[in-house]
């Protein structure tokens, strides 16, 4: 057995290139894993910086100087931070109070319908069923409006760390964006002379990783500003708020447009039962929903991601519990990055001399 291990270990750990690309992983784990919370204004300012860098590449190519092209890419980054604050913030605070005010009556009415079904369905629905049902949708009501309550008062200490994120990572970004160049050498500089796998899976992820971060808040971006206007068209009730549900779905694939389709569809049967303009309302989310899986996703990522869709759910609940809603949105990347290290990984091992 220890002629195995040993094998193993002088097959795949015997170029220390192998070595230095485990240590900078493992590195980058234990810095996200402990200092994550504390710097996580700097994580969210590379993120950023990461979708804007396009669009200082976009007017570089128009012959602007670096320096005004991070200029106005920088003016117009703070424009539409300007604009979720002021105006889309405030409209979907004032729908998710509204909503909440109204679940105790939305409840009521459900339970209304209940007491319909085991006249409508004798053989199928009883009495004591829809009873049950009644009792378990007052309870998880009850839950949730303590939950909402305590979660508001816990919140409320870290008004402070949201002015500090409101602050910092507008500046973090800046610097991302016009020292970008400059960063990139300094860290370079710190690695090894020799260092052809750490370039291998380099190169195959590091534009990879900007495009689909990239496409995928365009595509939030996109989706979301359909739904609101398919759903403001139609009066649904809550449009900002229910769109803003269907532009994250995006962020989890496969699972995030199945769950938010039961909102959707909650709140258009509360405002019109089962009337003509409840099966329009799903029928126009299906075709949001199939315009963005065979049409939008397909132009925004060109670079098809070569994962198996168990693959991406294993990545999105693994990374998802690890790292919240970053782990899921950086679920396919980090997938990806694992695929990338063990297809160069055997390549080295193969190269060594018997």
């Amino acid at each position: 057995m220890f002629r195995v291990i040993g094998g193993w270990l002088h097959r795949y750990f015997s170029d220390e290139e192998a070595i230095v690309l485990l240590l900078l992983l493992a590195a980058a784990l234990v810095i996200i894993l402990v200092l994550g919370t504390m710097l996580a204004p700097v994580f969210a300012g590379l993120v950023l910086a990461f979708v804007l860098q396009g669009c200082v590449a976009w007017f570089e190519r128009m012959k602007c100087p670096h320096m005004l092209a991070v200029s106005l890419t920088f003016v117009f980054f703070i424009a539409v931070l300007l604009a979720v604050i002021l105006l889309i913030m405030p409209l979907i605070w004032e729908q998710g109070s509204t909503l909440l005010n109204e679940l105790p009556r939305m409840v009521q009415q459900w339970q209304q319908m209940l007491q319909h079904l085991p006249e409508a369905y004798p053989g199928f629905v009883s009495d004591a069923q829809v009873h049950a049902w009644s009792e378990a949708a007052s309870t998880q009501l009850t839950t949730l409006g303590q939950w909402l309550v305590s979660f508001s008062l816990s919140k409320l200490p870290n008004l402070v760390g949201v002015l500090i994120y409101l602050v910092l990572v507008p500046i973090l970004v800046f610097f991302f964006l016009k020292d970008r160049a400059m960063l990139v050498a300094w860290f370079s500089s710190k690695l090894p002379k020799e260092r052809r796998m750490i370039n291998q899976v380099s190169e195959e992820m590091s534009n990879q990783i900007a495009n689909y971060i990239r496409g995928k808040f365009i595509e939030i971006v996109i989706v979301g500003v359909a739904s609101f206007i398919a759903f403001a068209f139609m009066g649904l009730n809550y449009a900002a708020l229910l769109a803003l549900l269907v532009g994250l779905s995006v962020v989890v694939p496969y699972i995030g447009a199945a769950v938010v389709t039961i909102p959707v569809a909650a709140i258009g049967l509360f405002q019109w039962g089962f009337e003509h303009q409840f099966f329009v309302l799903m029928a126009v989310y299906g075709v949001i929903q199939a315009l963005d899986g065979n049409v939008l996703v397909p132009l925004l990522f060109s670079e098809a991601v070569n994962l198996h869709p168990i693959a991406i759910i294993i990545a999105v609940l693994l990374f998802g519990g690890i790292w919240g809603f970053w782990g899921v949105f950086f679920a396919i990347p980090l997938a990806t990055l694992v695929k990338a290290v063990f297809s160069a990984w055997p390549a080295v091992g193969q190269t060594q001399p018997e």
